[in-house]
């Protein structure tokens, strides 16, 4: 603002001295004019006449001097405002004749009587005179024009500087409401618990269609983003808390199991021989071999889940999807034989580029989820179809149905239908979300649609090879 207003300051005082300038040189050519209009007729001038004399002959405004030279000698006089005529002094005269020096106008300032302005002219008879008039009416009125330029100047300057700070700040408000958010933000705690940030720039300050207000709609994106990665991380920390409680319990239970029999090994080989501490020890470690099994599974989906995250684990081929599903269908009748099977497969095959093993146990824990959460005579079919450029695989019953409390994590590490701890159906609730991470790896998707009486799950997988050579080559 300073800037500006001294800027502007300096354009005025131009335009001031300028002006006062232009108007000095037209005020003062007037003047001369005015007294070259006023110069007596000097042919009527004798050598005994004097400037007294021929003043008093004429009709000359006041203040109007004159001196002349003749052979009499130096005569001065001028017009009184009583209009008489007055002689000079010597002072006087002594001064005008100093100031002479070629013919033509000049200004004297003379003792007593202020400046003139006179305009000197010779003859060739000896004669000269000079005659003029006072400069005091010129200065009176370009100083009554430059006191006004200088009032009118300060006064647009105040004005100036007021308009400027009310459309400063009020240009400036949005970014003192970005300065002021940010500030709120900034004092929040943000780095850990439950999270949320509901500090935003008011709307009318964050316009995105001026230059300021995109500065505070630009940050409210921002802290958009930023208030739902906080609610994102607040998520995974409650899943990551729910991962270690469940896979503590997990290995608890089997290690609980490990201890026990050890110790009631330990007990009878102690106790002595016989055959009845023989057959308990066998027992014993037939239970123990059973959930060092079980750890070592639950580890080894572990580890598999972080490889798939880390994009590891896979080996790409060929996979026909349609025999695949027809091998799987028949396994699980096998393994659910209280179940009705159905498959429902295109005419041609279905081959798509990924790591057959892990498609299969993709498709095996689909089944296997819908025959253990789904009662006695369910109808399970899977269907294996080709859609514009992606494969489908869909396997849906006609069972209760997914509570809608949960389905949303369902595919989530440890989620289950039955949530209790003492559940009926058994497994460590990593099945869905090892199918999940599988099939992320082969940038497809994996949804469901549930209702009671119509349940779906749907995997989507590019049709089309990313890697055909290694397909080609599997073939």
């Amino acid at each position: 603002m300073t800037a500006v207003v001294g800027i502007v300051s300096l354009i005025f005082v131009g335009a001031g001295l300028a002006t006062g300038a232009i108007l000095e040189s037209i005020l003062q050519e007037n003047l001369n004019t005015q007294v070259v209009e006023e110069t007596p007729d000097l042919r009527r001038v004798t050598a005994t006449s004097t400037a007294s004399d021929v003043l008093d002959t004429g009709r000359q405004t006041q203040g109007y001097l004159m001196i002349l030279q003749v052979p009499g000698g130096l005569t001065g006089a001028y017009v009184t405002t009583d209009a008489d005529v007055a002689e000079l002094t010597s002072e006087q005269l002594s001064a005008v004749v100093a100031a002479l020096d070629e013919p033509g106008f000049v200004t004297v300032d003379l003792p007593g009587l202020g400046e003139y302005r006179l305009n000197y002219t010779g003859s060739p008879s000896g004669l000269f005179a000079a005659y003029g008039l006072p400069t005091s009416e010129v200065t009176t009125t370009l100083g009554t024009i430059l006191t006004s330029v200088t009032l009118v100047t300060i006064g647009g300057l105040i004005l100036l500087g007021v308009v400027i700070v009310l459309v400063i700040r009020r240009s400036l408000r949005p970014l003192r409401a970005v300065a002021e958010t940010a500030q709120r933000v900034a004092r929040m705690p943000l780095s850990e618990g439950s999270v949320r940030i509901s500090e935003r720039v008011p709307a009318e300050q964050s316009d995105p269609h001026t230059e300021i207000g995109s500065v505070g709609d630009a940050l409210n994106t921002l802290l958009d983003h930023v208030d739902s990665s906080l609610e994102e991380r607040q998520r995974n920390e409650e899943r990551m808390r729910r991962f270690v409680a469940d896979a503590s319990h997990e290995l608890r239970t089997p290690l609980a199991s490990i201890r026990g029999y050890s110790e009631l090994s330990l007990r009878a080989i102690r106790q002595g021989n016989g055959a009845e501490p023989v057959a308990n020890t066998e027992t014993s470690l037939e239970r123990i071999q059973a959930q060092s099994l079980r750890m070592t599974a639950l580890v080894e989906d572990l580890l598999l889940l972080a490889r798939l995250e880390e994009g590891q684990d896979l080996v790409y081929g060929a996979v026909d999807l349609s025999r695949m599903a027809i091998e799987t269908v028949g396994d699980a009748q096998a393994a659910g034989t209280d179940h009705n099977w159905e498959i429902e497969l295109d005419d041609e095959p279905i081959i798509v580029a990924g790591d057959e093993p892990r498609l299969h146990q993709v498709v095996v824990n689909l089944l296997a989820n819908a025959r253990t959460h789904t009662a006695v005579g369910t109808n399970v079919t899977l269907s294996v179809t080709r859609e514009a450029a992606e494969a489908v695989i869909r396997v849906h019953d006609d069972g209760p149905g997914v509570e809608p409390s949960i389905a949303n994590e369902l595919f989530e590490r440890f989620a289950r239908a039955d949530t209790s701890r003492a559940r009926r159906t058994g497994g460590t609730g990593l099945g869905l979300s090892i199918a999940r991470a599988i099939v992320d790896a082969h940038r497809g998707t994996i949804s469901v649609s549930s209702l009671p009486g119509d349940t779906t799950f749907t995997v989507r997988l590019p049709a089309r090879p990313d890697a055909p050579d290694a397909a080609e080559h599997a073939q």
